[in-house]
C-alpha cells in the first residue's frame, strides 16, 4: 500500500489536468468493480450490491500552476491553482506537464532590494518561473500560456513520516482503492473526484449522478501541530486519523460521528478530532445532494499542506485504512 501511495503522490493532477493520476489509479481499480469516467472527469468503480447506497470520496488533483503570461526576456507568469501561499514560492522547483520541462519560480534577488522591500513577503505579482530560457521565442518552443505546472517533490520515507507532495488527497485515494478490494454488503461507489482544490467541482457531479444515502469523504488534512501555540492545533501527526465534527463547508451527521468513534474505540484504533472549523473539502457539496446525504469525513493528519514537503506519519495511514474498512462493515447492519 505504501508503493501505491508513492505512486500516487508523484503523479501529476493539478486541479483540471488530472489525466495522468487519473490513468494510474484506473489501472489500478479495473479488475474490482465497474469503471465510469464522467464527462468532467470524475472516475467512479460501483461494486454492485443489495445494501445501502454508499459512497466514499476521495479527491485526486493536486494545487499547481497555470502558466498567464510569457515575456519577452523568457520569464513565465503564473497564476496558483487552488490555495498556495506565496510567501513559500520563491526558490521551489516546479515540473510542467507536457512535457516534463522543469522550472525554476523566481524572484529580485535580496542584492537588488531595498531595505524596506526586503521587510515584506513577495507578492505573486513579482514572482516567475525560469526554465533557463532568455527570450519569449526560446521559451514558446516548451511552454505555453495555460500550460499546468506542479511542484517538483520527492518522496521520502523518514522512519515513520512520508514526506512528499500531494499527499492532500492522494493518501485518501490510496487508502480507498485498498479498502474497496475488499467485499462488502452495500451498494458500494468509490468516487475519485476532481478540481476540489479550486471549489469542490468534481464532487458535485459525481454526488448528483450517485445520489448516495450515506458518504464518507476520505480527505488530508491540516496538521498543525509545530505550531507554537496549542491552542492553534487542528490536528497532530501520529495520533491517529482526524474525525471531523464541523468545517467551514460542512457538519457531519453527528449519529454517523457517533458510529465512528465508536469504533475507533472498540477496536482500539486511535483517533483524534478534527478541531476547529477552517478548510473544507468534498463532504460540503456532497452533503446537500438530492434530499440530504448522511456524509462524514475522516482524515489523514498532513503537515505542511500544500506544499511540496507535505508530511504524514504511517501510522496515521494505515490507521485510517483499518477504521475505514470497520466502518463501511458497520453500514451493512440495519
Amino acid at each position: 500500500m505504501i508503493y501505491m501511495l508513492k505512486e500516487y503522490a508523484k503523479a501529476f493532477g493539478v486541479s483540471g489536468c488530472e489525466g495522468e493520476i487519473r490513468g494510474i489509479i484506473k489501472n489500478n481499480v479495473k479488475e474490482i468493480g465497474d469503471v465510469l469516467i464522467d464527462r468532467i472527469g470524475n472516475l467512479i468503480v460501483h461494486k454492485k450490491g443489495n445494501g445501502k447506497k454508499v459512497m466514499i470520496a476521495a479527491h485526486m488533483d493536486e494545487v499547481g500552476f497555470i502558466v498567464t503570461n510569457i515575456l519577452n526576456d523568457g520569464r513565465i507568469k503564473f497564476s496558483p491553482v487552488g490555495s498556495i501561499d506565496s510567501r513559500i514560492l520563491p526558490s521551489k522547483r516546479v515540473t510542467f506537464y507536457k512535457n516534463n520541462i522543469k522550472g525554476v519560480i523566481g524572484a529580485k534577488p535580496i542584492h537588488l532590494q531595498p531595505i524596506d522591500e526586503r521587510k515584506n513577503p513577495f507578492l505573486l505579482k513579482d514572482l516567475f518561473i525560469d526554465i533557463g530560457a532568455d527570450s519569449f521565442e526560446e521559451v514558446s518552443k516548451y511552454v505555453r500560456i495555460g500550460d499546468y505546472a506542479t511542484f517538483e517533490s520527492e518522496y521520502i520515507e523518514l522512519e515513520e513520516i512520508i514526506k512528499c507532495k500531494a499527499l492532500d488527497d492522494r493518501a485518501g485515494c490510496a487508502l480507498i482503492t485498498e479498502a474497496i478490494k475488499e467485499n462488502y454488503e452495500l451498494d458500494l461507489y468509490a468516487a475519485f473526484t476532481v478540481q476540489e482544490e479550486v471549489g469542490l467541482r468534481g464532487a458535485e457531479v459525481v454526488s448528483k449522478v450517485i445520489m448516495p444515502e450515506i458518504a464518507i469523504v476520505i480527505e488530508g488534512t491540516t496538521c498543525a501541530d509545530i505550531a507554537k501555540n496549542e491552542r492553534d492545533f487542528v490536528t497532530a501527526l501520529g495520533l491517529g486519523p482526524a474525525i471531523s465534527i464541523m468545517d467551514r463547508t460542512s457538519a457531519a451527521d453527528i449519529n454517523l460521528v457517533k458510529r465512528i468513534v465508536e469504533i475507533a474505540k472498540n477496536n482500539n484504533i486511535p483517533f483524534q478530532y478534527r478541531k476547529g472549523n477552517v478548510g473544507g473539502n468534498d463532504a460540503g457539496i456532497i452533503h446537500k445532494t438530492g434530499k440530504g446525504c448522511i456524509t462524514a469525513t475522516i482524515s489523514v493528519p498532513t503537515r505542511y499542506i500544500h506544499s511540496p514537503v507535505s508530511m504524514i506519519s504511517k501510522k496515521d495511514f494505515e490507521n485510517t485504512l483499518k477504521l475505514l474498512k470497520l466502518v463501511l462493515h458497520s453500514l451493512e447492519e440495519d
